[in-house]
């Protein structure tokens, strides 16, 4: 194979970081590259320079033997540089059509959505893709908009396609056919980049991964040369352990029980039916399922956030159903939110102040008259320190901290209250390999002096490692519970579907 990108010395720098240092990355022609890095490492700068987002302060680049200067997304785009980024940029009252032709300059005056969307057709075939041409993309799920914009770069003629963590909210059968495509794309002699914090799908699907850290190249590697393990150390310079001891819950006291819960979305339709579920002491109830099919409104209900239309939840064996967030919160529930931005904190505000914002009424903190501001900072201090947060201070504002050091922010002021339920949303979303293993063993720890964990997440290797149980929810409905050892990916990503659990359960046992 010969080279069909390189780039040599590449540095940006913004004021007062330097997110590239001379990186040299070398991708092959029709291989899959997996580029993997901690937070802040800088491989999503990396890539935006190739892209044309960024332009680099040093360095060039060469695609496909010729020497390139990307001034912007249309310049790569002319080049035959497709990317995918993590958050989608589709329009969802367009149609499918209507989103793959947008903003190309070929259309003429009069758009030919016939042709176009025979085109789409066509090519949604070769790639082993179904999608259907005048679908609005409102109505279409996560894992179909994901193929829709690998379409979009097809459509424009990629040969090298940047995909920026691809599988974050796909199911394990969407993830398959995601594999599949790339496959047949590779085949022919194309091009993919593979961004992932997943070790084991990089393992499954690249040919060579290059490891970034602070910065620079750490490493490139052939995948069949390496393993998860290797991988994980090269990112953070240590040895990672991911694994935890679980330990029988089945005889503690019930914490939390909701009974037949009913809520409405915005737009007064169901999003919550009958939902019945309960947990313990010391027990960590997994909660599966790709995004928007009720998770976000089974923790708001849980914290105040939303009102319930009907059914009841207890806690403790009181009766908080619809309760306001100040008084469930005084129950001893703690709350880790999907955004930690939106809802865990306020980027203008410094570290001390948004990690007195759950005690800011309480003694010893509260005076009648005033804030004890020496007590509270040096709460602070002791908190940053035990939870490892790294910030030049205790002053600056939580805006300019990474989203990791977010995250251990945000934990440190929930897990400080010890609480009694902590509803943790996508804990580790979005975080490096590093972060994910301390907020990981934070959160056991937790459970293993009592606390009741309520975990939701899309990352089932996640869902299987620290949960004792696992519940399943698609379209605002429990497909089933299932204790953590008796279930695969493969019959969770089924639940995940739609199917319920006794069904895929008869599935096995058919087998």
């Amino acid at each position: 194979m010969s080279p069909v990108l390189e780039m040599n010395g590449i540095v940006k720098r913004f004021p007062g970081v330097l997110a590239n240092d001379h990186v040299d990355l070398r991708v092959e022609k029709g291989e899959v590259h997996a580029l993997l890095g901690e937070n802040g490492a800088g491989k999503s700068t990396l890539m935006n320079v190739l892209y044309g987002m960024y332009e680099a302060d040093e360095g060039d680049i060469r695609f496909k033997d010729q020497e390139v200067h990307v001034k912007g997304p249309g310049d790569a785009i002319a080049l035959g540089i497709g990317m995918v980024h993590q958050h989608f940029m589709l329009v969802p009252a367009l149609t499918v059509v209507e989103n793959v032709i947008l903003g190309m300059k070929d259309n003429g005056r009069v758009l030919d959505l016939k042709a176009a969307a025979e085109k789409i057709t066509a090519l949604a075939e070769r790639y082993t893709m179904k999608i259907e041409p005048f679908t609005l993309v409102g109505q279409m799920s996560v894992g179909q908009q994901q193929r829709l914009e690998i379409l979009k770069a097809l459509y424009r003629g990629a040969e090298l396609l940047i995909l920026d963590e691809p599988t974050a909210v796909l199911t394990p059968q969407e993830v398959k056919g995601l594999f599949n495509m790339i496959g047949a794309f590779t085949s022919e002699g194309r091009t993919v980049i593979f961004i992932s914090h997943k070790l084991k799908e990089v393992m499954a699907i690249s040919d060579r991964v290059t490891v970034l850290r602070s910065g620079k190249v750490a490493h490139t590697l052939h995948t069949s040369d390496t393993d998860p393990k290797e991988l994980a150390r090269l990112m953070v310079g240590r040895e990672i352990d991911l694994s935890c001891e679980k330990f029988s819950c089945a005889d503690n006291r019930e914490v939390l029980r909701m009974e037949r819960v009913c809520a409405e979305n915005e737009k007064g339709m169901a999003i919550l039916k009958e939902l019945n579920l309960t947990i313990r002491e010391g027990e960590i109830l997994g909660v599966a399922g790709v995004d928007g099919n009720g998770q976000d409104e089974l923790a708001e209900v849980l914290t105040g956030l939303r009102r319930v239309t009907s059914g009841t939840i207890t806690m403790n064996e009181k009766d908080i159903t619809n309760a306001s967030c100040r008084h469930i919160l005084n129950q001893g529930v703690s709350h880790i939110p999907a955004d930690r931005q939106l809802r865990g904190m306020i980027g203008d505000m410094n570290v001390v102040e948004n990690l007195l914002l759950m005690r800011y009424h309480d003694r010893p903190f509260a005076k009648p008259f005033h804030l004890d501001w020496k007590r509270i900072e040096h709460r602070a201090e002791t908190l940053v320190k035990e939870f490892q947060v790294k910030t030049p201070g205790i002053k600056v504002p939580m805006a300019t901290l990474s989203g990791g050091n977010q995250q251990k922010v945000v934990l440190g002021r929930e897990i400080e209250r010890n609480p009694k339920l902590l509803v943790a949303m996508h804990p580790v979303r979005g975080l490096d390999i590093g972060a994910t293993e301390y907020i990981h063993k934070r959160i056991i720890e937790q459970r293993d002096r009592g606390c009741a964990i309520l975990l939701i997440s899309t990352e089932l290797e996640e869902i299987l490692e620290l949960s004792d149980r696992i519940v399943v929810m698609y379209e605002g409905e429990i497909m089933g519970s299932v204790d953590c050892s008796c279930v695969t990916i493969e019959q969770l990503g089924l639940m995940m579907a739609g199917h319920r659990w006794e069904e895929v359960a008869g599935e096995k046992s058919e087998g």
